[in-house]
């Protein structure tokens, strides 16, 4: 499935955004900020692709057919892979599973964050090489939840994502611009309190997407 932006998005959405949503639970803390945040991204009018990958039902399953190469069979794979190509932000809200994203977050990094789309290698150049990352322009922003307090999470563990998310994908990928913002900690949280981090989530996106370039 090739997009046809003139026809998916109104003349004014210049800038776009894909948003990934990664929990299983509708009426979660992070199914709320993925609402606040389209909403947000819907009133500053920038084109949004907006995916709950759970109700979507997203295999994360990397196919043999799709290991070294750059084909899929499966359509929502090629969607999400030419949404990100023409997307200037790739947004993505996920819980602190285990110091990772939920299985189904890695699958789409696994499937979708690859060779051509994302990064690729000088020709001649083995796998083992430096890649040429294809992600540069564009602005990565990650939203978490945890439950876990920030010293316990730095002291004992060293905050994982921060490595996953800045370094080990956007970073190798090229990636010019990062921000990642953990809400924390959930289970201890009441209404109000989730009040102020929704209003956090909607600036953090308007600030992003007032202070990209024209």
């Amino acid at each position: 499935m090739e997009l046809d932006m003139k026809e998916a998005f109104p003349k004014e959405n210049t800038v776009k955004a894909s948003v990934l949503l990664a929990h299983p639970y509708e009426k979660s803390l992070n199914h709320a900020i993925f609402q606040t945040i389209c909403e947000k991204l819907d009133e500053l009018k920038v084109g949004t692709f907006a995916h709950d990958l759970y109700a979507e039902k997203f295999n994360p399953v990397m196919t043999r057919k799709e290991l070294g190469t750059d084909q899929s069979e499966d359509a929502l794979v090629n969607q999400y892979a030419e949404e990100l190509m023409a997307s200037e932000f790739l947004i993505l809200v996920h819980p602190n599973w285990w110091g990772q994203p939920p299985a189904i977050m890695k699958g789409y990094v696994d499937r979708v964050i690859r060779p051509p789309y994302s990064y690729d290698f000088p020709p001649g150049v083995s796998g083992g090489g430096i890649p040429i990352g294809k992600l540069k322009g564009k602005t990565g922003i990650v939203f978490n939840t945890s439950n876990t307090e920030e010293s316990r999470e730095n002291a004992i563990f060293g905050d994982p994502l921060e490595d996953i998310w800045k370094n080990c994908i956007f970073g190798f990928c090229g990636m010019d611009s990062y921000y990642r913002k953990m809400f924390r900690v959930v289970a201890d949280s009441d209404r109000d309190q989730r009040i102020m981090w929704l209003k956090e989530a909607a600036d953090i996106i308007e600030h992003a997407v007032k202070s990209y370039p024209d």
